[in-house]
């Protein structure tokens, strides 16, 4: 009797893990892979919360086309620790790097009445759905 068993990639059943493996312990600085993401709707508008530690909202990006919406985040951080009196450092972390998200959403987004928030690590969206086009049915003559 043969049974055929799916097998999952080892990597693919933890992959925070492996994708966090090489960076530094230290993510004072650190823009995630990805950037993370709560987007719920009600009748009127959407809301995104979305996590961007350690990023000034100088370097945030959000664009808005339709009913696409992208993120992107730059950082650019040092931070340089000294011991003792001298000049000698002991410590220096350097962080640059790049972060993007982008989502579709079920109706276009009202750009001239969207609001976008940006405070200890969390960007908040408020985008309004387009009110769309109400359909007409022609007579015919």
């Amino acid at each position: 009797m043969n049974s055929l068993v799916a097998r999952q990639r080892f990597d693919d059943m933890f992959p925070d893990l492996f994708r966090r493996f090489m960076r530094p312990l230290s993510t004072e600085f650190e823009v995630p892979g990805e950037i993370r993401v709560d987007l719920t709707e009600n009748d009127k508008e959407y809301l995104v919360r979305a996590e961007v530690p350690g990023v000034k909202k100088e370097d945030i990006q959000v664009s808005i086309d339709g009913n696409r919406v992208s993120i992107s985040a730059e950082v650019k951080s040092e931070k340089e620790e000294k011991s003792g009196n001298g000049n000698r450092s002991l410590c220096k972390e350097i962080y640059y790097g790049s972060a993007s998200r982008m989502f579709t959403l079920g109706h276009e987004v009202d750009e001239k009445g969207s609001v976008a928030k940006y405070e200890n690590g969390v960007l908040k969206l408020t985008l309004p759905k387009r009110k769309e086009a109400v359909s007409k049915t022609l007579q015919i003559q």
